[in-house]
């Protein structure tokens, strides 16, 4: 798996958020921890994941930053894995994860469905930008671009991106 990685890769935002939360299980575990899930046998009952690699994946959770490990039992001891501020903004992600999959099904084949609390109605997440409003998923009005800090490999790939996305004709919506 290492030859795979390109030296981009170390800096790129999406390829290092990979790495913490790209995982089946860290997602599955994430995603529960949204519903309320904080203990050990829940997040195991629930899931139907081995003891094994829950404790690695919990482990990693909290090491990255994502869960913090909290007493709640004290003879014997037992913890209770709670979501940081850091792992509550993974949200939305997870939010939109799951709106991609149900848009791929018939409302009637759907599982599981986000709706308003207090009106009880289904609503489609989108990704917006904060300034406009405007929506995200247009990849000819929103491109990636070399930040501040992007080493020469990182610039030389969004210059080449940047004269691609230049080259093809404008979409009107």
């Amino acid at each position: 798996m290492a030859s795979r990685i390109r030296a981009e890769d170390f800096e790129c935002p999406l390829s290092t958020t990979v790495q913490h939360v790209g995982e089946w299980w860290t997602l599955l575990i994430l995603h529960d921890a949204f519903d309320g899930y904080t203990r050990f046998d829940q997040f195991q009952e629930n899931l139907g994941i081995s003891t094994s690699m829950l404790t690695a994946r919990l482990k990693t959770l909290v090491a990255d930053g994502l869960l913090e490990r909290r007493p709640y039992q004290t003879n014997p001891v037992r913890n209770e894995y709670v979501l940081t501020d850091l792992g509550r903004s993974l949200r939305p992600v997870i939010i939109t994860l799951a709106a991609w999959g149900n848009s791929r099904l018939d409302p009637e084949q759907r599982s599981m469905i986000l709706i308003d609390t207090t009106s009880g109605e289904e609503v489609e997440p989108v990704v917006v930008d904060a300034t406009t409003g405007r929506r995200l998923d247009d990849s000819h009005a929103y491109v990636f671009a070399a930040g501040p800090l992007a080493s020469p490999a990182m610039r030389t790939r969004y210059a080449r991106s940047a004269e691609t996305t230049a080259d093809e004709p404008a979409r009107t919506s």
